[in-house]
Order: C-alpha cells, then structure tokens, then sequence
C-alpha cells in the first residue's frame, strides 16, 4: 500500500516531465520559425523571374495635400468639349479592286452591232477586233453578222496562232513587238523561268501579240483610172479594159445621196478598218455622181462590195459608190455631177440598204466628210 509520502514523490515526478515536455514543444517551435526565416534557401526559379521589389518612399500628408489643393476660378456655365479633328464617315459599301483582264474571251454578235461598237464596248481599237478574228471577219467590217461568235481580246493587239516552224524571234518580228512582249504577258502563260529560245509552243496553239500590228487587207477597189482601167480586172465582173477619155470634175462634190445619215451603224471613215463612209436610207433611194468624170467600174465586185461603181474625175479625184440595188451606167460613159448611176441597195457584204462611198486622192484615200457636206 502506497504512502502519502511516495504519492507526492510520483506527481511531483510527473509535474516535472511534463513542465520538461513542454519547454521542449517551445524550443522546438522557435527553432523552426527562426529557420523558416533566416535560413530557408530562396525559390531559383521565383528568385530569377521576379524582380526585387522596392517599397516607394510614402509621401507625407502635407506633399499629398499640397499636390492636389488646386485653386480653379468658378464656373457657371455648361462643359462643352471641343475637339478638331477630320471626322470619318461610315461607308458600308466595300471596293473590291478589279483586275485587268488577261485573257481572251468571245461574245456573240447581237442585232445592231457593229464592228466599230463592239471595239468600243470593249475599250479596243477596231482593227483588233478585225486582228483577232481573221478566220470569221476576213479584216472585213462588212461581214459581221448577228450570231458569229468573236474573241475579245484583252488588250489592243493581235491574236496569231503557233504555226510549224515559227519562231518567237519571227513572229514578234512579224507584228512589230519584241518577244518580251509576248513571252511576259500574263495571258500567255509562259514559264519566266525559261530564255525565250528555250520555250516550246506547241503547233497551234494561239498567242496574244499585245501592241501587235499587222497590214489589214483592203477589200476596197483598187486605184483606177481612165488611163489604165484593166488594173481592176482581177476585182470582178465590173471591170472595164479600154482607155477612155470624157468628162473631167470640177473638184467640187455634191452630196452622193439626199437622204440618210453619214455613218449609218457607226462605220465612219476609220482606215484601215473603213475607208469610207456610210449613208444610211432605203432601198432604191437615188445615188449621184459626186462630181463629173469618166465610169472606170461598173458592175459586180467579188471583194465584198457588191454591185460597184467607180468614177474617174480626171483631176487626181476618183469616187466610189459600193452596195448599189443595180447600175445604171456602163464603162467609159461620161456622167456629170448630180447624175443617177444606181439606186441604193445592200448587195455584196450587207447588213441593210446603204451606200459604202470612198473618195481617194492620187491613189490615197481620204475622209469624204472633208470635202462633202
């Protein structure tokens, strides 16, 4: 049986361990809070991402007030803010930039056209339009047709098909150009990564010639003349073959026909394409001779022109008179200005009554509208 005296032994025993235990718990808890401050190592990575950060002096309340204390007069009106400037005003239709065209493409001749509107419709010179479309028009404006079928070129120029034993360096010679001009352009297609002798274009392909030319072929009667009239025979029946002397002009003209417009369906004189101009009216309306002189031409033209009559004036001046519905004179015979040699019509390459007139100079054709008003 346990005494008082060895019970007061054991708690004060126990009172001393666990005073002793907790002593311990505390030391061991500054410990760590002293390491966990002064003797932790820094974090590599947050040490090189993150700059040291340094506390900005704080300013006193006096500095703070003095800043912001501002002394503003009153002001009794209303805030108005303005501002100069370009103002910008909303659009919401987009541009959309357009392209040159490059390529060719064909359109269906309409009821109306002509060779001179389509040109126009198209920003194009005449003679291209001719040019690019030899093997339907012939270079005859006259021939145009609803229904045919025509490229368009994309530029002023030449549309030529590749032939056997054609060269860049031939046909550039040919129309005018340098083979740059044909090589680089966009709608050929070619590989710039090839010399110009070392492109091969297959037979039959076709090439546009941008800026070419060509001579475009006359279809119009040759220079005659009382003295040597023969020089038409290969143009037709109409020809005449004997030397012949008559009338000669005054060098003045009368209008060829009363009725009608100069340049029905816009063929106005535009060489080479029209080298004369036309006279709009009806079938059978009267045609005069513009001038005295000799008929060198009478009858029918394999070239287009239909029933044909030519006048020699005998002063250099030669008249033309193309599409007549009949002719009423013969060669040789000698008609005076104002004469009837023929009613209107639209015989040959025709689309409708109308005179074709020329009227050339020593052999050169010139713009009848300079001379006849």
């Amino acid at each position: 049986m346990m005494t008082k005296e060895t019970t007061e032994k054991n708690i004060q025993r126990i009172t001393r361990l666990a005073v002793n235990l907790l002593v311990v718990i505390i030391v061991g808890i500054a410990l760590f809070l002293a390491w966990d401050r002064f003797l932790k190592p820094e974090d590599a990575s947050a040490s090189m991402n993150t700059a040291p950060e340094t506390e900005a002096p704080a300013a006193s309340v006096e500095e703070t007030q003095s800043e912001i204390q501002v002394d503003l007069p009153n002001y009794a009106g209303e805030a108005t803010l303005k501002v100069s400037a370009i103002s910008r005003t909303a659009n919401l239709i987009t541009s959309i930039p357009t392209r040159p065209r490059v390529d060719v493409i064909t359109y269906t001749v309409q009821t109306g056209d002509s060779v001179f509107s389509i040109a126009d419709a198209f920003n194009l010179k005449p003679e291209t339009v001719l040019w690019g479309n030899y093997t339907v028009l012939k270079d005859d404006p006259h021939v145009l047709r609803p229904g045919q079928v025509l490229y368009v070129l994309p530029t002023d120029g030449t549309y030529y098909q590749w032939s056997e034993g054609d060269t860049l360096a031939s046909v550039s010679d040919y129309f005018g150009v340098e083979p740059s001009a044909i090589l680089e352009y966009p709608g050929n297609r070619f590989d710039l990564g090839y010399a110009a002798t070392d492109v091969e274009i297959n037979e039959g392909s076709w090439l546009i010639v941008p800026g070419g030319q060509r001579e475009t072929q006359n279809w119009g009667p040759p220079a005659i003349s009382r003295d040597n009239p023969a020089s038409a025979r290969y143009y037709g029946a109409g020809h005449c073959g004997t030397v012949y002397t008559g009338a000669v002009g005054s060098g003045s003209f009368v209008r060829p026909t009363p009725t009608g417009y100069v340049g029905g369906g816009g063929y106005t004189f535009n060489p080479p394409v029209h080298n004369g101009i036309d006279y709009s009216g009806s079938a059978g309306d009267a045609i005069y001779a513009v001038d005295s002189g000799v008929v060198v031409y009478s009858g029918w033209s394999d070239f287009g022109y239909g029933n044909l009559v030519v006048i020699d004036h005998g002063n250099g001046w030669v008249s033309a008179y193309a599409h007549l519905n009949d002719v009423y004179v013969y060669c040789g015979q000698s008609v005076f200005q104002g004469a009837t040699i023929g009613p209107m019509g639209s015989t040959g390459n025709s689309t409708g009554p109308h005179l074709h007139f020329e009227l050339s100079y020593n052999g050169g054709k010139v713009n009848p509208a300079n001379y006849i008003y």
